[in-house]
């Protein structure tokens, strides 16, 4: 399986598996070989990011959160969290799909819900991170 090098300074060791003709990544905080697409290969970068340059521990990661949106249930990507409290919501995409305002409007109404200080709108490649503060969204580009 053919899988785009994604934009991180750091490289990660990931488990895979192959069963038939399907390819599994092995995800650290579920503790299981999961179906790897292209959004759970951005999903696990983003989890080894923060397990091995960041130091969290996996027990502050939230994967696929079900959360209620105008009476619809959504799953948020990633959420980071420090003593339980949201800090970091993570909307991960394909690395083919194209982040825009409209994509960056739906994690700002996931955060809504979630009421994390910071989000980040990534495929991969590009990343789009912001602050909440007094009400509005500050962009900023990380060091």
């Amino acid at each position: 399986m053919e899988l785009p090098k994604l934009n991180f300074q750091e490289t990660f060791d990931f488990k895979f598996k192959k069963d038939k003709d399907k390819f599994f990544i092995y995800d650290l905080v579920r503790k299981t070989y999961l179906l790897l697409t292209p959004e759970e290969w951005v999903r696990q970068h983003w989890i080894h990011y923060y397990l091995t340059v960041k130091g969290y521990s996996p027990s502050a990661l939230i994967t696929e959160k079900k959360i209620l949106l105008n009476g619809l249930t959504k799953r948020i990507d990633l959420l980071v969290t420090e003593k339980t409290e949201p800090v970091i919501l993570i909307e991960c995409k394909a690395p083919q799909i194209k982040l825009t305002e409209k994509t960056f409007e739906q994690t700002a109404r996931y955060n809504s819900i979630i009421g994390a200080k910071e989000i980040i709108l990534t495929n991969g490649l590009h990343h789009i991170n912001a602050y909440y503060e007094n009400e509005q969204y500050i962009f900023y580009k990380p060091e």
